[in-house]
């Protein structure tokens, strides 16, 4: 699944519009949804968002030993 696509599905949970987020990160709707068509976000932005949801955002490696990186 794509990050897009999380976001979306993130957004519907929370009953916002890409527009809305946008506003919430400090960007206007059309940068954000230029990202959104490209699906590249850094890290630092997918936290930001996560944050403006209400939410965390983890990306890791998860070994079988519980080691995370």
């Amino acid at each position: 699944m794509t990050t897009a696509k999380k976001i979306k599905m993130a957004l519907a949970y929370k009953g916002i519009s890409e527009a809305e987020l946008a506003r919430l990160i400090g960007t206007s709707p059309s940068a954000f949804n230029q990202r959104m068509k490209t699906d590249k976000f850094t890290s630092d932005e997918l936290g930001e968002i996560a944050t403006a949801l209400g939410a965390t955002y983890t990306f890791s490696f998860d070994f079988p030993d519980g080691t995370k990186i």
